[in-house]
């Protein structure tokens, strides 16, 4: 049941007609697809979903490059209420993660609600009307409810290094593979060492005539016992009740000691730190170069890697690893912070994504026309609950500020938020309510609590800068604990942190129990 606000027209600007939904949800990544199962599950069926794509899948549709894949069990790595039983491997390829995708779409219903090839351009809130005005590059909506499940691995780092337009050959971004350019036989470059990289090198080295590897600061690398599902333990999969929920539910939990030893760095460094040390010892036997590649920061402080077949990869004849920041590109290479040019014919960036300056903030406008992105400028990237915003009434994003994980899989986060989301809207519609907004006050003390977690663990932006951190030197990326803290404060929507507008228009706080 939809709240009667909903109609299915609303005009604005001169009369045009302009469709409206309850709830229009961003992208159709793990976030976007998984609310829109939730919704459907509860009747609300009043909800389109907009991408820019032509295709379903996020993450895993877009990265294409040679080698991608997970490097969280694939049991863990998908959603618990669809579990899928002929995983390949231990470790979910990038084509079996987008398959999966594009099969829980069309499995629960959710592809006819999918606007394809609909960038969202603009959202802005609406005060008078009490909805979200949304312009995508076919055409209009508003909507009651906006959900943002663009996620922090969507939009790609393109580095501002000196002379990098003037480059003749070929530049890509790892999440933006051209196949038809043919690497064999070629001279290439890879900027940066980290998720993307630690994938496709190993892949490409065998084929490139040559590989400079520039790395500004080596990786924690941890073995990857990623093996091939077969056998008993396959056919249990499939046949016997029960044994995925609990395979999964041990994966989930025992990961979960991971977030015990990062919050203790002492105890991370002889663990976890010492597992990767020995790993890098076994896998490189030249002192001087295992050296090179030994991290100088606590483990976990930048992601963890895990990968049988970086070490091997990197220490072949034809790749030259150059330690340091770039000083710039030439027409025709390189030059490194050595002062030397090499000549190359491709620059390939596994240089990440803006997972602290989400692109998608630049086109979301809150009360009295404030944008997302120049709110999080003046007053640090900041939500509650890591989902909703003060000063952006009905507005929910997944996978917000402090959802990242640094010790198990982002689909456990991704499903409380649906749960928090989807209770969210039934209770406008139970309440009768037009608008939430979350109380400063709620998101403060929220952020407060945060910070106090992070203060003395491996993630601590005092000790460690990475890409969970921002330009202030804060970590606005990290959940600092466990998945099951945040799963209990996320399981029901809680109206009491929220101010609410009724349908009749009148502002109060919520002195209204859920």
């Amino acid at each position: 049941m939809t709240s009667t606000i909903n109609q299915s027209v609303s005009t604005r600007k001169g009369g045009r007609p302009t469709p409206h939904v309850q709830v229009a949800i961003i992208g159709t990544g793990f976030s976007g697809l998984g609310v829109a199962i939730r919704l459907l599950e509860n009747k609300i069926k009043d909800f389109v979903l907009l991408e820019r794509a032509g295709e379903v899948g996020g993450t895993w549709r877009d990265n294409t490059y040679p080698g991608c894949a997970c490097d969280v069990a694939s049991i863990l790595y998908s959603y618990s209420f669809a579990q899928k039983s002929d995983w390949n491997s231990t470790y979910g390829s990038r084509q079996e993660l987008f398959d999966y995708l594009k099969d829980v779409a069309d499995r629960y219903g959710v592809r006819p609600y999918v606007k394809f090839h609909h960038e969202v351009l603009d959202a802005t809130w609406d005060e008078n009307l009490r909805r979200w005005y949304i312009k995508t590059s076919q055409g209009d909506y508003t909507a009651q409810v906006l959900v943002a499940g663009t996620g922090y691995l969507s939009d790609a780092v393109i580095p501002d290094i000196p002379g990098i337009e003037d480059f003749q050959g070929k530049i890509m971004h790892s999440s933006q593979w051209d196949h038809d350019y043919d690497l064999d036989g070629r001279n290439v470059a890879v900027i940066g060492t980290g998720a993307s990289a630690i994938q496709f090198v190993p892949a490409i080295q065998p084929k490139v005539a040559h590989l400079d590897l520039y790395q500004r600061s080596a990786p924690w690398v941890g073995p990857k016992a990623d093996n091939p599902i077969k056998g008993v333990h396959a056919w249990a999969l499939k046949r016997v009740p029960g044994y995925r929920a609990f395979r999964r539910g041990w994966n989930k939990n025992g990961r979960e000691i991971l977030a015990f030893l990062f919050k203790r760095p002492p105890l991370a460094e002889k663990t976890i730190q010492g597992m990767a040390a020995r790993h890098l010892a076994k896998s490189v036997p030249d002192p001087e170069l295992r050296a090179r590649l030994a991290p100088n920061f606590a483990v976990a402080c930048k992601r963890l890697l895990f990968s049988n077949k970086w070490y091997p990869a990197i220490q072949q004849d034809n790749v030259e690893i150059i330690n340091g920041a770039i000083d710039k590109v030439t027409e025709n290479g390189v030059i490194g912070s050595d002062g030397r040019e090499r000549t190359v014919d491709a620059i390939i960036l596994g240089t990440g994504f803006l997972a602290t300056k989400r692109p998608i903030a630049d086109k979301l406008s809150g009360r009295g026309g404030v944008k997302l992105a120049d709110a999080w400028e003046a007053g640090g990237m900041k939500a509650y609950r890591g989902t909703t915003v003060a000063g952006f009434p009905n507005l929910f994003l997944m996978l917000g500020p402090n959802t990242s994980l640094g010790h198990s899989s982002q689909t456990v986060m991704i499903e409380a938020q649906i749960a928090y989301v989807v209770d969210a809207v039934k209770t406008l519609n139970k309440r009768g309510l037009s608008s939430v907004e979350v109380n400063p006050e709620a998101q403060e003390a929220y952020n407060k609590e945060i910070e106090s977690w992070l203060d003395g663990s491996v993630w601590d932006a005092k000790t460690c800068t990475s890409w969970y951190t921002d330009s202030t030197g804060r970590n606005p990326s990290i959940w600092p604990a466990n998945t099951r803290k945040f799963t209990r404060g996320t399981k029901k929507f809680d109206l009491d942190a929220y101010q609410v507008a009724t349908l009749a228009g009148a502002e109060t706080h919520a002195d209204i129990k859920a």
